[in-house]
């Protein structure tokens, strides 16, 4: 007789370790993944960012996603104009400043935030930290002289 799975109890939610690419190419939309060439799909994720000094910023936002490889693409300047679309006017002084994608939260989550502030310990403790962050290099297509040794 097969073992069957244990059931999760009610409010328990499966570790969600995505892996994450922050797209710095301005021209490379990556339709197909970098690692596996499937296509992409266009969801959306609810993306938590470290902002340096201390500032959390969650931020909702269609990226390319991979199923296969379970890969996050979210686009670097999509994602800095964002930031300081939502910062210019409440904390203008962190625009520019160095930042970190740190992980997912889930939309209810992210919800009651809208609502009303969420401590940032609380979104932290809530938080799905990125299990790897991935790099690529995009090699533009065309002729290259063959490697002699």
């Amino acid at each position: 007789m097969p073992k069957k799975k244990p059931k999760q109890s009610s409010g328990e939610t499966p570790p969600k370790k995505h892996k994450f690419f922050l797209n710095p190419y301005t021209d490379c939309a990556f339709t197909k993944c970098p690692k596996c060439e499937t296509k992409t799909k266009v969801r959306k994720f609810n993306l938590v960012i470290h902002i340096k000094p201390q500032q959390l910023f969650l931020l909702n936002k269609q990226c390319k996603y991979c199923a296969n490889c379970d890969l996050i693409i979210a686009k670097k300047q999509e994602i800095e104009s964002l930031m300081a679309f939502g910062f210019n006017s409440t904390n203008p002084q962190i625009v520019g400043n160095d930042y970190l994608v740190m992980g997912t939260i889930d939309r209810k989550d992210w919800q009651a935030n809208n609502q009303d502030s969420v401590p940032p310990s609380e979104i932290i403790k809530r938080m799905f930290i990125f299990q790897d962050e991935w790099n690529f290099k995009v090699i533009p297509a065309g002729w290259y002289p063959s490697e002699s040794t």
